[in-house]
């Protein structure tokens, strides 16, 4: 702006009535300054304390129509509105959009006492009690909760290492499933049979004629026929039973395996799921609340917020539960419940809806809304998440702790397939587990008798069996153990399998080679473990496979363990190494390009694919224990369909 446009400005601004004054001071009522310039204390003061005394007024009025609650969440009872129904398949609040629709798993949670009456063997004498069984058939848990939040990595060698052998119980020593039920104990003692004793006449000889002419009625009997079949089957045949619906494909389908069409979903990490439930019997809140998933600080939560809205007595029999869960964060490996919605049967009186616990953005769980309307199904179901799917690991983890097994039940169920299973992949829906276990009494602690587990449709089992000469192991059907002769990943944790068996263009020298076993990426230090019983054969460096362990097994087997960082003090060519004793750890010596295990298995001298090749099983039961063994499998299997004890029914919820 130049001198002549500054001057044009200032006359402008003169002729509409402005001019330069000095600033608005304390001492501005001084002198002949106009009287809008003055400034009063008096006006200020009184603004600011209606100001003041209008904000307290307005936070009363709010606090007395809340009634004292610091949330905006109200219990339903006090809004009266009407449950909104909304014509979907099923709920829609789950996820953010998506076109997908999510599969429902229907979920069993079955945890019965059985009882039978068990004929024993003690100091010569034979004593038939009632003894309780614990059994439990439940699915696989499919959403992993902060129940098995706690649980220690998996790391199979540590598993199989702190799963101490088997001891004889009370019950493995003579004992047989009696086939009638006995009130208390009965004692049976056995004397030698006098060669004088005749025994008193029961049937007459009347009696017998007219026993034979009954039977000489039967069609089978009367002339010309032919003789009668000693025996006849009143099953179907195998014929009729192979019969289908007409146009169905012949024959059994066999080794056929699910996959979805794509990973996406599985890779984006944990989602939402909701649960419905029915509490099967009068019981605590609490009980039913940590086997869902809840910990014991949330529990204390939800009865806080549920005081005035659920009997003091806990959920009576019928009560259905609706609880949602989600993550905490996006890189959560465990969900937690967002909200739980309780409501009364479906022929009870009144509104169904009885109230809604949701967890808020400060970590309290407060009474809510009712979520969106859905027709509850008869039985209880899952909403599935496929990225929330947990390992067959996990999984039995959350179901064993949801049936209130002991952990170390829990890992010795794990150890039974650790060496058949690939514990780190993940389940599918439908997968099921069952249990048997020895109830508690004053005498004898609980013991695991049983386990089956279905995944994918393949069942595998194993059967407690105690051998005459007082050895005691699981067994499957066909009479071997899940402990293989060798471990196929002898270091901890398992490794990342980086290299397999077979030719490739080699790392260092860029040539195609044959990669002679398989490299198993862990950080420098991993521990190193013995892959089976045997005896060291070599125990120094060797040109490219740096550190060296060679270890000799029985039935022409052997083993070898490159480029490890260092040896364990203490061994040598000629010790003596259990399976999963500690003999190395990983490392980076000789031709390598980073720390890891280099795992070879050789039969015979010839080199194996140690991931491949199949195992002899370790512990085979002896062929002379194999009618014994067959019985204790019909008396277990017995015991598993047998009909629970009518009074002492309990259900997981």
């Amino acid at each position: 702006m130049n001198a002549t446009q500054r001057r044009r400005h200032i006359a402008l601004l003169r002729a509409t009535g402005f001019e330069d004054s000095p600033a608005l001071t304390v001492q501005s009522t001084d002198g002949e300054i106009p009287q809008g310039r003055e400034l009063s204390f008096a006006w200020l003061s009184g603004t600011v304390m209606t100001g003041l005394t209008s904000v307290l007024l307005m936070g009363a009025a709010l606090y007395v129509s809340f009634e004292g609650q610091d949330t905006f969440s109200t219990a339903y009872a006090a809004l009266k509105l009407a449950a909104p129904r909304i014509d979907q398949p099923f709920v829609t609040d789950l996820t953010s959009k998506s076109s997908r629709l999510r599969p429902v798993a229907a979920t069993r949670s079955d945890l019965e006492i059985i009882e039978a009456a068990i004929r024993q063997n003690v100091d010569g004498r034979e004593i038939i009690r009632n003894q309780p069984f614990v059994r439990i058939s439940a699915t696989l848990a499919t959403t992993a909760t902060t129940l098995s939040a706690d649980v220690p990595a998996y790391d199979p060698v540590a598993i199989l290492n702190k799963t101490q052998p088997l001891k004889p119980a009370l019950l493995d020593v003579a004992t047989d499933v009696y086939g009638t039920d006995v009130d208390g104990e009965v004692a049976v003692s056995q004397a030698a049979l006098p060669f004088d004793f005749e025994p008193s006449r029961v049937i007459s000889d009347q009696g017998a004629a007219e026993f034979v002419r009954a039977n000489a009625d039967f069609p089978g009997f009367g002339d010309g026929l032919g003789p009668a079949m000693a025996y006849a089957s009143l099953a179907p045949s195998l014929g009729d039973l192979a019969d289908g619906p007409a146009g169905a494909p012949a024959g059994i389908a066999e080794n056929v395996t699910m996959v979805p069409k794509t990973t996406t979903a599985m890779q984006e990490g944990p989602g939402r799921a909701e649960r419905f439930l029915t509490v099967r019997e009068l019981g605590p809140l609490a009980d039913t609340l940590v086997r869902n998933g809840f910990t014991r600080a949330q529990v204390a939560l939800v009865e806080g917020s549920l005081a005035n809205l659920i009997p003091a007595g806990g959920l009576p029999e019928g009560i259905r539960l609706r609880i949602l869960y989600g993550p905490l964060s996006s890189g959560a490996s465990s969900l937690v419940p967002y909200r739980m919605s309780i409501y009364r049967p479906e022929d009870a009186e009144g509104d169904r809806h009885i109230a809604t616990v949701a967890l808020s953005d400060n970590g309290q769980y407060v009474v809510g809304l009712q979520p969106d309307w859905v027709d509850f199904p008869q039985e209880d179901v899952e909403q599935i998440n496929v990225g929330n799917l947990p390992s067959i690991y996990r999984s039995i983890w959350e179901t064993g702790r949801k049936h209130d097994l002991d952990d170390e039940t829990i890992e010795r169920i794990i150890a039974m397939f650790a060496y058949d299973l690939d514990m780190t992949k993940r389940i599918a829906a439908g997968d099921t587990i069952e249990i048997l276990e020895t109830g508690e009494t004053p005498e004898t602690a609980a013991e695991l008798l049983y386990v089956g587990l279905t995944l994918g449709g393949a069942r595998k089992q194993f059967y407690r069996f105690t051998a005459p000469d007082g050895s005691v192991d699981f067994f499957d059907p066909d009479g071997e153990t899940g402990k293989r002769f060798l471990n196929r990943r002898p270091l901890e944790g398992g490794g990342t399998l980086r290299s397999r068996f077979g030719y490739r263009i080699h790392p260092i020298f860029k040539t195609r080679r044959l990669h002679t076993g398989v490299d198993l990426a862990a950080p420098t230090g991993t521990p190193i473990y013995a892959g089976g019983d045997g005896v060291i054969s070599y125990y120094k460096w060797q040109s490219g496979y740096g550190n060296k362990i060679e270890i000799q097994h029985v039935n022409g087997y052997e083993t070898a363990y490159g480029h490890l960082s260092r040896f364990v003090d203490g061994l040598g060519v000629g010790s003596q190494v259990r399976q999963g004793q500690l003999i190395g750890y990983v490392g980076s010596t000789g031709q390598s390009t980073g720390p890891h295990l280099h795992y070879e298995i050789l039969i015979n001298g010839n080199l194996v694919d140690p991931l491949s090749v199949k195992l002899p099983k370790d512990n085979v039961l002896a062929p002379q224990y194999r009618a014994e063994f067959d019985r204790t499998i019909a008396q277990i299997n017995e015991l598993m369909a047998r009909e629970p004890a009518p009074v002492s029914v309990a259900l997981a919820d």
